[in-house]
């Protein structure tokens, strides 16, 4: 694919930030997932609030909403956006605790970005809080499930694309 075909490389292959200063501002909305697999254990010891650090997910839900804000300083070629709101939340299975992330705001690009670094960094705070006592932790499956506004519309992540992941 020839460099031109990225929107974030000049014609001669340069990384460059896309010039959004034409676009028309509208309501754009991102929803992201991942999953923190833990032991048993650990998952029952969140839900209980026994993890010795504190309340996991309250410190985690903070993490997730202040990393949203700062996404433009994380990712080089990302916009600073206007966040208008940043929705974490949580769901402790057995042997997993699953990271949902919404993000809206009225702008001139999409805030997928913002709702993905909003997951991973509540989930890196989930492993840090936790980590002492599972050290077999791990992320992943950090994912768009969703986004809507802007010039290329609704886009809705087929869960049968990932057999297994995320089934609701």
């Amino acid at each position: 694919m020839p460099p031109s075909e990225f929107t974030h490389l000049d014609p001669l292959g340069r990384a460059r930030m896309v010039d959004v200063t034409a676009k028309e501002t509208t309501h754009r909305r991102a929803v992201a997932r991942c999953r923190v697999h833990m032991e048993p254990e650990t998952a029952s010891r969140i839900a209980s609030g026994a993890i010795t650090k504190g309340d996991v997910l309250a410190v985690a839900r903070v993490a997730g909403i202040q990393a949203a804000k700062q996404t433009s300083n994380l990712i080089p070629l990302c916009h600073p956006l206007l966040v208008g709101s940043v929705f974490v939340n949580f769901q402790i299975e057995e042997r997993h605790v699953e990271v949902e992330a919404h993000v809206d705001t009225v702008d001139r690009t999409g805030v997928e970005m913002e709702a993905m670094t909003a997951c991973a960094v509540a989930a890196l705070t989930i492993y840090d809080m936790c980590k002492s006592i599972d050290r077999g932790m791990h992320v992943g499956e950090l994912a768009l499930w969703e986004k809507t506004g802007g010039r290329s519309g609704t886009y809705r992540r087929d869960p049968d694309a990932d057999p297994g992941r995320f089934d609701r």
